[in-house]
């Protein structure tokens, strides 16, 4: 089993930075990709960008140029760097990691954290 540890949020203006993060703790060495996803009051729950083991990323176009994933993998953490925030950035954001046997979806995910943009 994996637990995961999101933190970081907060209310920021638009236009703001935060870094959020999320601590992995457990059979660590089973994981392979980890993710940030995010949701908002009312609207389902949206992938925002993804990082394999190698460090291999994609992200979603609503934040492509303004949010940056990484990785420390000696650290068993990850990092969603947010500029350029907007208001609908505001969401509860979530971070997940997927089994290095899994060949999609997320098998594990963290309680989540609240980012609030205000304009």
């Amino acid at each position: 089993q994996v637990q995961l540890v999101e933190s970081g949020g907060g209310l920021v203006q638009a236009g703001g930075s935060l870094r959020l993060s999320c601590v992995a703790s457990g059979s660590t060495g089973s994981i392979d990709t980890m993710a940030w996803f995010r949701q908002a009051p009312g609207k389902q729950r949206e992938w925002v960008a993804r990082i394999t083991i190698g460090s291999y990323t994609n992200y979603a176009d609503s934040v492509k140029g303004r949010f940056t994933i990484s990785r420390e993998n000696d650290r068993n953490t990850m990092y969603l760097h947010m500029n350029s925030l907007k208001p609908e950035d505001t969401a509860v954001y979530y971070c997940a990691a997927r089994r290095k046997i899994s060949r999609d979806g997320y098998d594990y995910w963290g309680q989540g954290t609240q980012v609030t943009v205000s304009s």
